[in-house]
């Protein structure tokens, strides 16, 4: 790929399998980036190995780093967010940024338009209030499924049981409900989000959504409307590209937490 995006910057995504950081394989490819590309698996345990912390202290993943002419050495970020914002403010991401106000109303309070407020709340919705939820729906599973002696399997199903029961199936009914809405409400008729046109927020959404999918989190039938969002993610061609890139390097792909 041409780095003719790149303004002379060397970026390198520290990648690990079954995470987050797919989302910033497709935003490099949606930006037309050349990037270098560091693959990591995971322990028996599940958990990202202890070599990540040579990259960030925190040792998780997504993380990149970025060589530039104006830096005297690499710039190293980690938050999906961050990323995602740090990459479209330097890197030509205007495309994938609603535009803030409407026309006539610029700089004044209020008179942001939709699309823009419903790409600032996804930013920050994805992670703070989807992501928390399937990781919850992911222990619970293992917590259902734990290797454990078969007369004592009852107790952590009856745990898992009653986290679903009491907090975890009524608020995934919430947010599948209110993304649902969501989708048939979008600015403009568009099937996207945020409107017509696919943005950075899509993205950032993509990994819990396409996990929740393949994981059966939600009905489907209850959902159409988000159902064929998620599948129009999939298509995409910046997607496309994002997972023919990992199996390229890894072999294979999986799209699941």
């Amino acid at each position: 790929m041409a780095a003719t995006n790149n303004k002379g910057a060397l970026i390198t995504l520290y990648w690990l399998e079954q995470s987050r950081s797919q989302r910033i394989v497709w935003l490099l490819e949606e930006l037309n980036l050349s990037y270098s590309l560091k693959t990591f698996k995971r322990g028996s345990d599940m958990l990202a190995p202890a070599e990540l912390k040579n990259v960030h202290p925190l040792g998780k993943s997504p993380v990149i780093s970025i060589e530039s002419p104006a830096t005297s050495k690499p710039l190293v970020l980690a938050e999906s967010g961050a990323i995602v914002e740090f990459l479209c403010d330097h890197f030509g991401g205007d495309k994938l940024v609603p535009k803030k106000y409407a026309p006539g109303k610029e700089g004044q309070i209020g008179g942001e338009s939709e699309s823009w407020m419903r790409y600032r709340f996804y930013m920050h919705y994805a992670e703070g209030s989807l992501m928390p939820l399937m990781v919850i729906t992911l222990l619970v599973h293992r917590i259902r499924n734990a290797p454990v002696p078969f007369f004592i399997r009852p107790i952590p199903a009856f745990v898992a049981s009653q986290i679903e029961s009491q907090f975890l199936t009524r608020n995934l009914q919430t947010h599948f409900s209110f993304l649902e809405d969501q989708i048939k409400t979008a600015p403009d008729g568009g099937k996207f989000l945020c409107g017509k046109e696919l943005t950075a927020a899509d993205i950032l959404m993509s990994f819990p959504l396409i996990a929740a999918g393949e994981r059966d989190v939600f009905d489907k039938d209850q959902h159409p409307e988000l159902t064929a969002y998620i599948n129009r993610l999939k298509d995409s061609e910046g997607y496309k590209k994002a997972v023919a890139k990992i199996e390229e390097v890894e072999g294979t792909f999986q799209a699941s937490l």
